[in-house]
């Protein structure tokens, strides 16, 4: 089995980039769900994100209240490095558990989407690594659509590593700019002759 990382700008195409591997056969497994079930009620990583944080990051039913947290660890590096201690090793362990099963079936390929991919230093894990990519200023049109201030917008490309960075480091480039129709037929002959 080929397993391959696929990573990118906030804002830049991953989500779309997935559907398509999906929609073409392709095993995928995103880290953001995964980020996303370990916060759920009844979850440990949720108890210890309050304990970490306190009762001002939960909703009025004991959910996790995503847009609090955020504000919390986006505009406050330690703070975000301490949620990361609590999410990326569960994280982590999630995908690869998803791809150990995924070799047992014997499929041709994997992908697996992780934002912050070389952050984690996750990319001795992977066969090829593909990066999704954009302009600056479509990238920054995106994420307004999202609803977010131009505040946290730059909190949240101050996270990330710079594409430019991730973009050398990659095997494959995704230009996501213009139809998302182009994206497709990139992610269709990178994986030709794979999946």
């Amino acid at each position: 089995m080929k397993l391959f990382g696929l990573t990118g700008g906030v804002g830049m195409g991953k989500s779309t980039a997935a559907g398509f591997l999906l929609q073409a056969g392709v095993r995928v497994v995103d880290t953001d769900d995964l980020a996303h079930a370990l916060v759920q009620l009844g979850q440990p990583a949720l108890a210890e994100i309050k304990k970490e944080f306190g009762e001002k990051i939960l909703a009025a039913d004991g959910s996790l209240n995503r847009a609090a947290l955020a504000e919390n660890v986006f505009a406050d590096e330690a703070a975000r490095k301490k949620l990361e201690a609590i999410l990326h090793p569960r994280i982590r362990e999630c995908w690869q558990t998803q791809v150990e099963n995924w070799r047992k079936e014997n499929c041709a390929l994997a992908v697996v989407v992780i934002p912050l991919l070389f952050e984690t230093t996750a990319e001795n894990q992977f066969d090829k690594i593909i990066c999704i990519a954009c302009s600056p200023s479509s990238q920054m049109e995106r994420l307004k659509a999202r609803g977010w201030t131009p505040e946290q917008i730059t909190q949240r490309i101050a996270a990330q590593m710079p594409v430019e960075q991730k973009i050398a480091r990659a095997h494959f480039v995704i230009w996501t700019e213009g139809m998302p129709e182009n994206s497709r037929r990139q992610i269709a002959q990178i994986t030709r002759g794979v999946s």
